[in-house]
């Protein structure tokens, strides 16, 4: 790969010595102080209708401004997933609008039936205690394959089924035919190959971000502004906008630093009834924060779901044939809906393929009357890994082959193309999985701890475990990929970067210095970017999501600093038009053909803004639109010690080793993936939002009993990369920020069946269920 300037460096963060010093500003350290707050009235029930709402005592209660119910607000329904709105204006694709402000009809526990704005908190929950509510209780259906047979009322009237979507994509006719198999039930079954079957289930399991969502608003020349904690600041105004009915022009949104997001602040949770709200009392100041526990029940988490797998293999270790049927469950609400669960199966589908002569992915989302479900790192990809890798650990550890050489003999190698993908954008155009694995194979010690622990006796055990990983970066082709970048030479020669892209913890904004320092031939140092976003101010982006940043939003800025570098060296020639041929940028210096010094960039920026003759203030503002797609690769290997009796596992050496094209910032990536190992650690061994299915209710909204990895669960992690140079990215990068939650849990999972023997299909595998599972197969 060509050595870069600027891009590849470990450059330290530009927000460092902000937020290791406690000045970083977050959306409450800004918020007006006094001023009001507002709390919601959540439902007691799980399904139904509320039939009335007595709110005459909690009028009374001093310091309350303003109680608000169901029956107050606009019937108005908006929709709340982070996407771009029109999907493709022609056909009218857009994110299904089935919240309101406040309703009536409650469709989870929990749901939002009224609000009161007060002039403390202590007055606001005073006063929710003495509103009095009367209901109309239904039964609650929490299962969604129960949901599909019909509940009587159903979750949403747009579908009466309770279905939100189905999906197939199964191997064309003609294939099957040419490979001597009519149907893909009959490749499965083919007695001349093993035939191995699984059901697997992946729970909800909550971002719980250090920051909770909140927000602020006022009204300024009437216009409503919201500063928000939010990884879409401007699809947060749109929303707004269509909740209340008004121009989007007439919504401001500020997004300052944020406490991290994972996801949740990927939907528009609370910022449109705060708003509304704000316009009922005259557009004073009102913050509406919500609760640690909120957070869990009242805002969205990873969807759980169900997977039933098969695959049918031969003596060679080739796979024959495979299929998936995955249910998800999105709640009372379609928030993401069955783009979730669509990753799930096609990262099933895209990881194996290699000796495939026939596959059928197929998923429903259904609803139900389940909490709020959405976005969490990785969309849907840790689940449907969960799915493809116990299969795969299972297949090899009842055959007896290495799980190494049976992986690498069908997984996914450069030149892949995605046959169910509208015009194969979906494309492995680079891909290192083969280096990684064996990077990781030789960092763990794959063979010497196989042959070690093979002969283990006894009720602590050890083991060795691998899983790999496919992810694609961004959203294209599925949904429109475009955004917006704009630089300002200043009087000083060092440029000032906006961006609508969102800084929310994982160092985009430091890559964006980089990648437009590289662009224009300066300094990262001499880069200056702002961590707000104004709505306002900064031009278009969908937001933080899908690590589409440095890939799509990286593209404006590499274009808009190619751009302002052009105009630069146009403005020298001006200045200096008797200079030897082509002009450079070269080390803060306007340089000729021959390389002899022009003129300081400095000196021309100075000259650019103050010239009498030419006064030429140098901006420059790109928009672009990404079509293309770029597939990261890796693995992750564990070794762990399984205590049979307590049921307890513990993670001894864990790495991963990930393609993500070329690292923008190595020392960046690194921690994201050290972030992402620890996340996958709790998805794969602690965290779940437990739920009662008989009332929808979660049990376990508190972080005491929702159980996480603490830094006594989780050992040094290691991550280790093989860089490519994919031709799609901006600088031939591609996914980062998600890719590292995906693989680990498999991995912990293929451990623990190296040093027992014994098969778990239920994440997390919590000491009950390990216990459960050692005592069914005897070892207990």
């Amino acid at each position: 790969m060509e050595k870069l300037r600027e891009v590849g460096k470990p450059v330290t963060r530009v927000d460092a010595y902000d937020k290791v010093t406690g000045r970083a500003m977050f959306a409450d350290d800004l918020c007006p102080k006094p001023c009001l707050e507002a709390k919601v009235l959540h439902s007691t029930i799980g399904n139904g209708v509320v039939k009335s709402i007595d709110a005459s005592e909690a009028r009374e209660v001093p310091g309350v401004v303003g109680v608000y119910t169901c029956f107050d607000v606009p019937d108005t329904p908006y929709p709340v997933a982070g996407h771009p709105w029109y999907a493709d204006t022609r056909s009218g694709k857009r994110d299904v609008m089935d919240r309101k402000l406040l309703d009536a009809r409650v469709r989870i526990y929990g749901d939002n039936i009224a609000a009161v704005v007060a002039e403390d908190s202590v007055a606001c929950d005073r006063a929710l205690a003495k509103i009095k509510v009367e209901y109309e209780e239904w039964p609650v259906v929490y299962d969604p394959v129960e949901s599909l047979k019909g509940t009587g009322h159903p979750v949403q009237d747009r579908c009466p089924d309770n279905l939100v979507a189905h999906t197939c994509a199964v191997t064309s006719e003609e294939d099957l035919a040419r490979n001597g198999y009519k149907s893909v039930d009959e490749a499965l079954n083919d007695p001349s190959y093993h035939h191995f079957r699984a059901h697997l289930e992946t729970a909800e399991q909550s971002q719980v971000h250090i920051e909770t969502c909140v927000s602020y608003c006022y009204m300024e020349s009437d216009k409503i502004v919201c500063v928000s904690s939010t990884q879409i600041p401007h699809i947060v105004r749109r929303v707004i906008g269509q909740a209340l009915g008004i121009p989007w022009g007439d919504v401001r949104v500020v997004k300052p630093y944020i406490g991290g997001g994972f996801g949740t602040k990927q939907d528009v949770h609370f910022e449109p009834l705060n708003a509304w709200l704000c316009t009922q009392i005259g557009g004073r100041c009102v913050k509406l924060e919500v609760s640690r526990e909120e957070l869990f029940y009242a805002t969205s988490g990873r969807q759980p779901k169900t997977f039933d797998v098969e695959a049918s293999v031969g003596d060679d270790m080739r796979l024959r044939a495979r299929s998936i049927l995955a249910y998800s469950n999105t709640g009372g609400y379609v928030h993401h809906g069955h783009a979730l669960v669509l990753n799930s199966v096609n990262s099933f589908r895209w990881l194996y393929h290699t000796n495939e002569v026939a596959s059928r992915s197929e998923a429903y989302t259904v609803y139900t009357n389940g909490p709020h479900t959405g976005a969490m790192r990785a969309y849907g990809v840790p689940e449907g890994n969960w799915a493809a890798e116990c299969l795969m650990g299972d297949i090899a550890h009842d055959m007896g082959w290495d799980g190494v050489e049976f992986r690498m003999k069908n997984a996914i190698r450069e030149g892949f193309v995605d046959e169910f993908t509208p015009g194969g954008v979906i494309r492995a155009h680079t891909c290192a999985l083969p280096e990684c694995v064996e990077k990781g194979r030789r960092y763990i010690g794959w063979d010497d701890l196989k042959a070690r622990y093979a002969q283990e006796e006894g009720p602590v055990r050890h083991g060795v475990g691998v899983s790999l990983f496919v992810y694609k970066t961004a959203v294209a082709p599925f949904a429109l990929e475009t955004a917006t970048a704009a630089l300002t030479l200043n009087q000083d020669g060092s440029v000032q970067l906006q961006m609508g892209a969102t800084e929310i913890g994982q160092g985009a904004d430091t890559v964006f210095c980089q990648m437009a320092a590289e662009a224009i031939g300066i300094d990262t140092e001499d880069v200056h970017i702002t961590s707000f976003q104004d709505t306002d101010v900064t031009p278009y982006d969908s937001g933080a999501y899908a690590s589409r940043q440095t890939y799509v939003s990286g593209t404006a800025v590499k274009k808009t600093g190619e751009t302002l570098r052009r105009k630069i060296l146009e403005y020298a020639r001006f200045l200096h038009p008797d200079a030897q041929g082509e002009l450079d940028l070269v080390d803060h210096a306007i340089v000729d053909v021959v390389g002899n010094k022009v003129c300081a960039l400095p000196e021309l920026a100075l000259e650019a803004y103050y010239n009498m003759e030419h006064n030429d203030q140098l901006h420059a503002h790109e928009t672009i639109q990404v079509h293309t797609n770029a597939i990261a690769v890796g693995c992750t290997f564990a070794e762990v010690t399984v205590d049979m009796p307590l049921g307890k596992v513990t993670v001894d050496r864990i790495i991963n080793v990930q393609d993500n094209g070329r690292l923008i910032n190595p020392k960046l990536v690194e921690q994201q993936v050290h972030g992402g190992m620890a996340q996958s650690i709790g998805f794969g061994l602690y965290e779940e939002l437990q739920v009662d299915p008989k009332t929808g209710r979660v049990l376990n909204p508190t972080l005491l009993d929702y159980k996480m990895p603490t830094m006594m669960d989780v050992p040094d992690l290691e991550a280790q990369f093989v860089e490519t140079d994919d031709p799609t990215g901006p600088y031939g990068n591609k996914a980062v920020g998600e890719t590292p939650i995906i693989s680990p849990a498999a991995a912990i999972r293929d451990a623990i069946l190296d040093a027992t023997g014994v098969k778990f299909y239920q994440e997390p595998m919590t000491p009950q269920r390990l216990f459960e599972g050692f005592k069914r197969e005897g070892l207990i």
